[in-house]
């Protein structure tokens, strides 16, 4: 009598083979801090390649539940940990194309009966496939308006979230307490998503590397005397009203290029080397209103995001 061979699996084989690995290390490469969040995604990667060993061994048929939730404030990285799992998920056989699409209520919701339906559809026929990524998903629901249209797109979400989750994987995000209960509000979300990740602010260190790191990825560089004000600036600024870390940093950065372009405009008297055009110093950053008392400039913009 000869015995049947045992099927085996090498998860550390299947790991690298897929790609896996180069996910998870762009992540760590990309984004500073987020240990929690980055945490999760690499459970969530290993679960996902047990998951597959096992529908090869044929141990398992129905394809798991991927939908999820990212709660966090504006700016701690949670679209950008949304495109990494697109491409996770379609290394993993998860989703066919791996694409992101990221949407709003706007992108989903008409202003008139009858627009809902088709702009919902086409949103959804573009992510097939891969990530579709709801942020602020909360506002789709306003229970005060009557006549408000969301509720046709929710249904809509709904109904392709069960019947479609072998081709399509929904994100939905936005601030912890209002996504609390937009899902109390509307339990076949939550009944639907298996996964739920909360991402944390940045700490004042953090920040500042990250602004070194925005910096770097234009070819420019603080001076010593300008790292320091941007540690000051970094903990000033986070005091005030409407901050979202990552996001008010770089919009920061954005206005300091501005002010050096103009200080090399006025007191350059000659020729200006790399250096010179490339390098930040403490007057760019300490002429924010910021440091004066004042509140920063793109407060309101950044709040209406």
């Amino acid at each position: 009598m000869v015995e049947g061979t045992v099927q085996t699996v090498d998860l550390a084989a299947e790991y690298e083979a897929s790609g896996v690995r180069e996910v998870l290390e762009e992540l760590d490469r990309e984004l500073i801090g987020l240990a929690p969040v980055k945490q999760r995604i690499r459970e969530t990667a290993a679960l996902l390649l047990v998951d597959k060993a096992r529908r090869e061994m044929g141990l398992s048929q129905e394809t798991p539940t991927l939908h999820m939730s990212f709660t966090g404030n504006p700016g701690t990285g949670k679209t950008t940990v949304a495109r990494m799992m697109a491409g996770l998920l379609h290394r993993l056989g998860y989703v066919r194309k791996g694409h992101l699409v990221s949407v709003t209520r706007d992108d989903l919701v008409g202003q008139y009966i009858g627009h809902t339906a088709p702009k919902t559809k086409e949103v959804l026929k573009r992510a097939m496939g891969g990530v579709l990524f709801i942020d602020e998903a909360y506002y789709l629901y306003k229970p005060d308006n009557e006549r408000d249209y969301g509720q046709e797109a929710i249904e809509i979400l709904l109904q392709v979230m069960e019947n479609n989750r072998d081709d399509l994987v929904v994100i939905m995000a936005g601030y912890a307490d209002r996504m609390d209960r937009f899902f109390a509000a509307n339990p076949g979300f939550r009944s639907r998503i298996a996964h739920h990740i909360d991402f944390p602010d940045y700490s004042d260190d953090e920040l500042l590397r990250i602004s070194q790191s925005m910096l770097e990825g234009q070819s420019y560089v603080f001076d010593p005397e300008a790292e320091a004000a941007m540690a000051e600036y970094i903990a000033m600024r986070r005091m005030q009203p409407h901050f979202a870390n990552a996001r008010s940093i770089r919009n920061a950065l954005d206005r300091v290029r501005l002010r050096q372009a103009n200080r090399l405009f006025s007191e350059s008297k000659g020729p200006l080397d790399a250096m010179a055009l490339s390098t930040i110093t403490a007057a760019d950053v300490r002429a924010s209103r910021v440091f004066q008392g004042g509140l920063d400039v793109d407060r309101m913009r950044e709040a209406a995001e």
